[in-house]
C-alpha cells in the first residue's frame, strides 16, 4: 500500500480494514482483474480505492500535473457516483489528485472545461460518459484503470449497451475491476469478454444476510400505517433515518404529514432536479435534517453519517429491493435496524420477502403511545446532562433557578421543555389477524306484533332503526324481524323486553303510527323455515352442456337444479310446453350448379304513338316580337335612362330625371395622389419582348396568359374554354404551374406554358 494511502487512512480514523479491503489489497492479485462480491455497505469504494494504487501511481507518491484520465469509475446513479468521488478525493488527496465527474443532471459544459484543464480520476455515470466519448470531449488512450460499482445494478437499469462501448473504447491493456452484490450471468458474460483472467473475490456471508442489522415487523391495522410510522421513528429517534416508499405520490404524503407534526424532513425522489437532490442529502449529513423520505431511487449507494434506522412504509417488489433499502443502516461495522410496516393486507407478502431473502425478523406490534412515552422518559434518565459538571457561565443562572424555585418545579419545567423539542405519540388500534367470531346464540326472547306488513310499505331498514328509537335499546337487543303482508313481528332479547315495553308507553304506538302489542307465544312465523341450501359441491351437474351457437359458454337451465320448495306455497302447475320447430320439415333447396338465362317478354306500350301521328312541326307558332337576324336595326334599341353622353356636364342639381347618388364633396377625386382613375392595362402590365407579361415591380405573373395580351389570366378549370381568357366566374380552381422560373420562357424559363386540361 502506498504510503500517501496510509497516512490518509489513518487520518481518517481507520485502524483496521474490513474483509473486502484486505481481499482486493492482496500484493497476489496486485496488477490482475478482479471480479468482487460483497455485500453494501462493506466499504468497497474505498477497497477499489486501495487496489488502484499502484495501478495508478506506479513508483512514485503522487500524481503527475494532470492531463488525460488515467482511471475511470463507472456507477449506475448520480447519488452514488458523487459520494464515490467524495471518498476517492479523501483517499488521494495526499497524492495531489485532481478529480473530474460525468453525471447526468449536470451542465455538460462545466464537464467538458474541466475536462479539458485535465483530471486524473474520472466518475461519471453511464449515458453521460458516453455522451462525451462520441463528442470527442474526454481522451481514453492514457486509461490504466476502470472500476465498474454496482455491475448488477448496471445491467438492471440497461446500461449494457453502453458500457459495452465505454469499454470497447478504452485500451486494451487497461485493468479492469467488477464490483457486484451479485454475480448472474449476465455479469459473468460481461467479465470474460471485457476481462482478462479475471480473479473471483467473494467475500459475502453465506448463512446470513446484513449480520448487523436488525429487522423488525411490525403489525398495524390498516387504517394505522402513517401513524406507525410516527410512533417507530419517535420510538428509535435516530439521528438520521430514511423512510421508503414505493411512488412519489406517497412520498409527498408522508414528507407532508411528518413536516406537520414537527419532524426535520427532507424528500428524495426522481421527479426532483439534481441541485434539489444533493441538497437534501448535504442537509441530512450536515444535521439540518433528520428523516429522509425516498423512493428506491436511494435505494443503491447512499451512504450517510449516523444512518441507525431504516423504514419501509410500503413493503417493496421483491427481497432484492428490500436488501438494497436496508443496506443503507448497518454499514462499516455500526449497527442498524429496518423497520417494516405490516398491515393486515400485506402480511403475506411480507412473510414471503423474507424467506426469499433468508432473513430472520423480530414480529410484533408497533410501538403505541404508552411505548414511545417510555421510551422518552429512559433517554431522559440516561442523558448525560445529569453528569456533567457545570460551566462557568451557567453558574450564575443556576443558582438564581435553585433559589428561586423548588426541586419540583425545576423537575417539571425540564420534562416540559423537553417534551416541547418531540411530537406527541399516536395511539394505534389493536393490530389482529384473527378472523372474526361467528355471532352467539341470542338467547331466551320475546315476541312483539307491528300493525303493518308488506302491505302497508314497511322494510327491515327502516323499522330497525324507529324501534331501537323508539324502544331505547340497541340493535344487539333485537333478534329476528319477520315481515308478513299485513303484520310484522320482531324478537327482543327477554331481559330487555320491560324496558322495551316501558319505553313505547301505554299506547305502544312507534313512528308511522305504527302500534306494537306484546304476544304471549312465539307466532307461526318465528318458526318458518327457510329456503333449503345445498353446497356448490352437492349440486347436481348441468344437463346438456352443449356450447350455444356463438361458441359462448353452456347454457343456463333451471329446471336442471333443484332448491327446494317453501311449505305455505302452492305448488306450480305445468306449463303447456310448446312444439319445438324442427328444422327439417323444411325442404331444402336443391344446389343450382347453372342457371339458364330466363327469355325476354315484351310489356305492352299503351300510351306509344306511331311517327305519323306527331306534331308537324309547320304548326308551331313563333313569337311575335321575333325578328330573323338579317333585320336587326341598332337603331331601333330604346332611349337610355338620364341625358346622353354627349349632353355635356350633369347638372346635379336637376331632379327631372332620376340620376346615380351625387358624390360628396365637389365630384373631384381626393387623396394622397393625382388621380384616383384605373390605370390602363398597358401601363400596369409590362410587355416583354418574349411575350411574357410582368407586374408593375418587375415580376412575373402567374398564369397562362404567356401571349402579352393584357387579360387576365385564363383559368383552366372545367368551365373554362380553350383559346382565351375565361368569361365570368371561374369553374375551378386555377391549375397552370409557372413554367420554368416563376412561369415565363425565355433564359430563365425552359417549359411553355401547359395547355388547358380538358
Amino acid at each position: 500500500m502506498k504510503q500517501s494511502l496510509a497516512d490518509a487512512l489513518t487520518q481518517r480514523g481507520y485502524e483496521t480494514l474490513t474483509p473486502v479491503q484486505e481481499a482486493v489489497t492482496d500484493p497476489a492479485l496486485e496488477g490482475q482483474d478482479l471480479l468482487v462480491s460483497a455485500q453494501t455497505g462493506s466499504g468497497k469504494t474505498v477497497g477499489f480505492g486501495l487496489a488502484l494504487g499502484e495501478t495508478l501511481l506506479g513508483e512514485g507518491e503522487s500524481f503527475d500535473p494532470a492531463s488525460a484520465p488515467l482511471a475511470l469509475v463507472i456507477a449506475p446513479t448520480r447519488e452514488l457516483a458523487m459520494q464515490v468521488k467524495r471518498e476517492l478525493a479523501w483517499l488521494y488527496e495526499k497524492a495531489g489528485v485532481v478529480m473530474a465527474s460525468c453525471v447526468g443532471g449536470m451542465d455538460m459544459r462545466d464537464e467538458r472545461r474541466a475536462l479539458d484543464r485535465g483530471a486524473h480520476i474520472v466518475v461519471a455515470t453511464p449515458g453521460r460518459l458516453r455522451d462525451h466519448i462520441m463528442r470527442g470531449s474526454i481522451n481514453l488512450g492514457s486509461i490504466r484503470g476502470v472500476v465498474l460499482d454496482e455491475a448488477d445494478e448496471m445491467l438492471d437499469l440497461g446500461f449494457r449497451d453502453d458500457l459495452e462501448y465505454i469499454l470497447g473504447e478504452c485500451p486494451e491493456d487497461r485493468r479492469t475491476l467488477m464490483f457486484s452484490a451479485t454475480v448472474p450471468k449476465s455479469i459473468a458474460g460481461l467479465a470474460q469478454k471485457y476481462q482478462r483472467n479475471a480473479q473471483r473475490v467473494t467475500t459475502l456471508s453465506g448463512t446470513s444476510q446484513h449480520a448487523d442489522i436488525e429487522y423488525r415487523a411490525m403489525s398495524v391495522a390498516n387504517h394505522d400505517g402513517e401513524s406507525a410510522i410516527i410512533n417507530t421513528l419517535r420510538f428509535f429517534e435516530a439521528p438520521n433515518a430514511i423512510v421508503f416508499c414505493n411512488t412519489r405520490a406517497m412520498v409527498n404524503r408522508i414528507t407532508t404529514r411528518l413536516s406537520n407534526r414537527g419532524f426535520s424532513v427532507v424528500a428524495l425522489s426522481g421527479e426532483l432536479t439534481q441541485a434539489e437532490r444533493s441538497h437534501a442529502l448535504q442537509a441530512m449529513r450536515d444535521g439540518r435534517a433528520r428523516v429522509c423520505v425516498a423512493t428506491d431511487v436511494a435505494a443503491r449507494g447512499i451512504d450517510l453519517p449516523n444512518l441507525d434506522l431504516v423504514v419501509h412504509a410500503e413493503l417493496p417488489s421483491n427481497h432484492e429491493t428490500l436488501l438494497h433499502r436496508s443496506g443503507r443502516t448497518g454499514r462499516a461495522g455500526r449497527k442498524g435496524v429496518s423497520a417494516l410496516i405490516v398491515t393486515a393486507k400485506v402480511r403475506a407478502k411480507a412473510t414471503r420477502i423474507l424467506k426469499m431473502a433468508q432473513l430472520e425478523a423480530t414480529w410484533g406490534e408497533a410501538p403505541g403511545a404508552d411505548a414511545v412515552r417510555a421510551e422518552d422518559e429512559a433517554r431522559l434518565l440516561a442523558d448525560p446532562m445529569w453528569y456533567e459538571p457545570i460551566v462557568e457561565s451557567e453558574t450564575d443562572l443556576v443558582a438564581k433557578l435553585v433559589e428561586t424555585y423548588s426541586p419540583e418545579q425545576l423537575a417539571t419545567a425540564t420534562v416540559r421543555v423537553l417534551a416541547q423539542r418531540y411530537t406527541a405519540p399516536e395511539d394505534l388500534s389493536a393490530a389482529t389477524n384473527e378472523a372474526p367470531k361467528p355471532r352467539a346464540a341470542f338467547g331466551p326472547s320475546v315476541w312483539f306484533s307491528v300493525s303493518g306488513g308488506r302491505n302497508q310499505g314497511v322494510e327491515v331498514r327502516r323499522l330497525l332503526p324507529i324501534l331501537c328509537k323508539a324502544g331505547d335499546v340497541t340493535k344487539d337487543d333485537l333478534g329476528a324481524i319477520r315481515i308478513s303482508d299485513d303484520a310484522s313481528f320482531v324478537e327482543v332479547l327477554q331481559s330487555s323486553a320491560d324496558g322495551f315495553a316501558a319505553a313505547l308507553g301505554n299506547d305502544m304506538t312507534v313512528e308511522g303510527g305504527l302500534k306494537l302489542e306484546r304476544l304471549a307465544t312465539p307466532p307461526a312465523e318465528a318458526n318458518r323455515p327457510k329456503p333449503a341450501y345445498k353446497p356448490r359441491e352437492d349440486r347436481p351437474p348441468y344437463k346438456g352442456n352443449k356450447p350455444d351457437n356463438k361458441g359462448g359458454k353452456p347454457a343456463y337451465k333451471a329446471k336442471d337444479r333443484d332448491f327446494g320448495t317453501a311449505p305455505d306455497r302452492a305448488p306450480r302447475p305445468p306449463r303447456d310446453e310448446k312444439p319445438k320447430k324442427q328444422w327439417d320439415d323444411k325442404p331444402k333447396a336443391e344446389p343450382v350448379l347453372s342457371r339458364a338465362p330466363e327469355p325476354k317478354t315484351e310489356k305492352p306500350k299503351s300510351d306509344y304513338k306511331p311517327k305519323s301521328e306527331h306534331t308537324p312541326k309547320s304548326d308551331y307558332k313563333e313569337k311575335s316580337d321575333y325578328k330573323p337576324k338579317s333585320d336587326y336595326n341598332p337603331d331601333d334599341k330604346p332611349a337610355r335612362k338620364g341625358p346622353p353622353k354627349s349632353a355635356g356636364p350633369i347638372d346635379w342639381n336637376d331632379t327631372s330625371t332620376p340620376r346615380r347618388k351625387k358624390p360628396k364633396g365637389d365630384g373631384k377625386p381626393t387623396g394622397p395622389h393625382s388621380a384616383h382613375k384605373k390605370k390602363p392595362r398597358s401601363t400596369m402590365d409590362n410587355a416583354r419582348a418574349d411575350g411574357a407579361v410582368t407586374s408593375p415591380r418587375g415580376k412575373p405573373r402567374f398564369g397562362d396568359n404567356a401571349g402579352g395580351t393584357g387579360g387576365k389570366p385564363a383559368y383552366k378549370g372545367k368551365g373554362a374554354p380553350s383559346g382565351g381568357p375565361s368569361k365570368g366566374k371561374p369553374a375551378g380552381k386555377p391549375t397552370g404551374k409557372p413554367a420554368g422560373k416563376r412561369g415565363f420562357s425565355g433564359p430563365g424559363g425552359s417549359q411553355p406554358p401547359r395547355k388547358p386540361r380538358g
